[in-house]
């Protein structure tokens, strides 16, 4: 957790660097217009216009109008705090807030060690993820890879939804697995428990009430691990990318999993053992990987991924949606009211465990 707090100057300056280079992501102007009406008597809203890059975990080396900006300033608002930022606002800035989920590319030395509030957007995007997930599922549930691939090749084919063994089938009939059983994975239990799957979440931690409420199976730690990866129809992926999970899905691990099981990452692609993944998949032992982030991003031309058997790619968008800002500006004021108060503010980055 963060240092001990020192005493708050008041009023202050809030600085507000949200013009991402990608228009969905930017923030729109009434977002600063109700954040600065909210503002009490006495504060100032600095914001940057010039465009950043929030992409992954954002946090990319700021300009120098930032860096002017910064200084003095009580709250800093950006996509990720690089370590330059942090470096000029010192020793005024009380609390910086990233709105990416990830934390990653923040968690650097001078945040480890310094006495700022550091919080992030965890579970702002989940919703939006969480129905990409779902169509995912349904993509490889329902056939519409076979759907798809026959109209690219101008053919009525039948066949692979009509054998046997194919393995179309309903959600309802599934066990799906969420390994990281946080924000976005409690949206995806939800979605998916309200189609009739049965649903286990796996966590680092056994949970503090042992009944979620939307009627999931809660497990925890490396048993629990190994019950989803045995159990489960679908495995989604929705743990941060910390030490421990970097690399957590082995060979072996992907080896475990059901014969015709379906794998589904939109956490980050480091968690994942790429080369095993296209390993698993040449050899057929899944009925197919749903991958919306990769160790390397942009996929790179060439990249085995692109032509391995039954993967649908998304470029990193599966929390794409209009609703964003409206959630994420909640929770600024949210904290807001919080930092003025006294009170604990939401989303506190754990600096040790890297989420």
């Amino acid at each position: 957790m963060s240092p001990a707090r020192r005493e708050r100057p008041a009023p202050g300056r809030i600085v507000l660097n949200l013009g991402d280079r990608r228009p969905i992501w930017a923030a729109p102007e009434w977002v600063f217009e109700e954040l600065g009406a909210a503002l009490p008597k006495g504060w100032e809203m600095e914001v940057i216009r010039a465009l950043t890059d929030g992409a992954g975990d954002g946090g990319r080396a700021p300009n120098r109008e930032v860096l002017r900006a910064v200084k003095g300033a009580r709250i800093y608002i950006g996509f990720g705090v690089p370590e330059p930022i942090l470096e000029a606002g010192t020793p005024t800035l009380e609390w910086v807030h990233s709105c990416a989920a990830g934390v990653g590319g923040s968690l650097h030395e001078t945040m480890r060690t310094s006495p700022v509030t550091f919080t992030n957007s965890a579970g702002v995007h989940a919703p939006p993820m969480a129905e990409t997930v779902v169509g995912m599922l349904l993509y490889f549930a329902r056939g519409l890879d076979f759907a798809v691939d026959g109209q690219r090749r101008g053919t009525w084919n039948e066949a692979p939804f009509l054998e046997t063994s194919t393995p179309v089938r309903e959600l309802s009939s599934m066990t799906v697995g969420i390994v990281g059983y946080g924000g976005i994975g409690r949206e995806v239990g939800v979605r998916l428990r309200s189609l009739g799957c049965r649903v286990i979440g796996v966590r680092r931690s056994a949970p503090k009430t042992p009944i979620d409420p939307a009627g999931v199976e809660v497990v925890h730690g490396d048993s629990g691990l190994e019950t989803v990866l045995a159990e489960s129809d679908a495995v989604v992926i929705g743990t941060p990318e910390t030490a421990q999970t970097r690399g957590l899905f082995t060979l072996a691990r992907l080896r475990s999993m059901k014969q015709g099981a379906v794998l589904v990452n939109i956490a980050r692609g480091k968690i994942v053992d790429e080369d095993a993944l296209i390993q698993i998949l040449r050899e057929g032992h899944l009925r197919g990987a749903a991958l919306d982030v990769f160790a390397v991003e942009p996929l790179p031309d060439g990249h085995p991924l692109w032509t391995a058997p039954n993967v649908l790619i998304t470029p990193h968008t599966s929390g794409v949606t209009r609703g964003f800002w409206r959630r994420e500006l909640d929770l600024i004021l949210e904290n807001f009211r919080r930092l003025l108060d006294g009170r604990p503010l939401l989303n506190e980055v754990d600096r040790e465990r890297g989420y």
